[in-house]
């Protein structure tokens, strides 16, 4: 098989994929006659080809993909008008504390936060599919340690969390994943059947009355100030 007709091949598994394909299957493609550094360079070439279309070929976590390119986004959305839900800006907060402070515990996240995180919130993340248990810490109580997946790479469309921006503050951070949940990179990427969406008073000070159920390495910690949060959050709405 010539170098035209191998593109050709892989060209056409990965539009028909409806999953980013790791190099070790598409090597089944071709009985794995073809080494896994002859199918990255084909894969390079056929991504440089596809440079000036409004679809591109890119590498995630999971294997390739084809995408609609950004600066598509607004015409594609015509098509499906409807708003996905958003999600709170605790929520969004919380699993930008686990992507930049992975892994860590929900008494962690509570401790930079400054509040009560309701259970609600990581359920809902792990629902979506971008957070999950990777382990436990050797503490009293044995917590649980939270992990960004790699479902959550796929949808910020990157490779590793070494790719992931450098922000100073879990404010900015929760700022660039309400860009993600709004639309993301990935083309079909939506907010599907989720649940409701959380108030930010699910966020619960942790000198409320109402009993908290903080993790049992969770330090006493100051209110929350939320102002940044709420400036960078404008900030993506605009």
């Amino acid at each position: 098989m010539n170098t035209a007709d191998a593109k050709r091949v892989l060209e056409t598994a990965l539009i028909c994929s409806q999953q980013p394909l790791p190099v070790r299957e598409l090597r089944v493609l071709f009985n794995d006659e073809l080494g896994a550094d002859t199918i990255k360079s084909l894969l390079e070439d056929l991504r440089l080809e596809w440079t000036q279309r409004g679809v591109e070929l890119v590498c995630v976590a999971t294997g390739w993909r084809f995408q609609s390119r950004p600066e598509m986004r607004e015409y594609l959305d015509r098509l499906h008008p409807e708003k996905p839900p958003r999600y709170t800006r605790a929520t969004l907060e919380t699993l930008a504390i686990i992507a930049y402070r992975q892994p860590v515990t929900r008494g962690d996240m509570e401790d930079i936060r400054g509040v009560t995180i309701n259970a609600m919130i990581i359920k809902q993340l792990e629902d979506r599919g971008w957070v999950e248990v990777i382990g436990h810490r050797e503490a009293p109580g044995r917590p649980a340690l939270f992990a960004t997946t790699r479902q959550f790479l796929d949808d910020l469309g990157i490779e590793s969390l070494d790719q992931l921006p450098l922000l100073d503050n879990p404010a900015q951070q929760s700022a660039m994943f309400e860009a993600l949940a709004a639309g993301g990179t990935q083309p079909d990427l939506a907010i599907g059947e989720q649940p409701a969406a959380l108030d930010d008073a699910d966020a619960l000070p942790l000198d409320s009355t109402q009993p908290p159920e903080a993790a049992a390495d969770a330090p006493p910690v100051p209110p929350d100030d939320e102002s940044a949060a709420d400036d960078a959050a404008q900030a993506v709405e605009t």
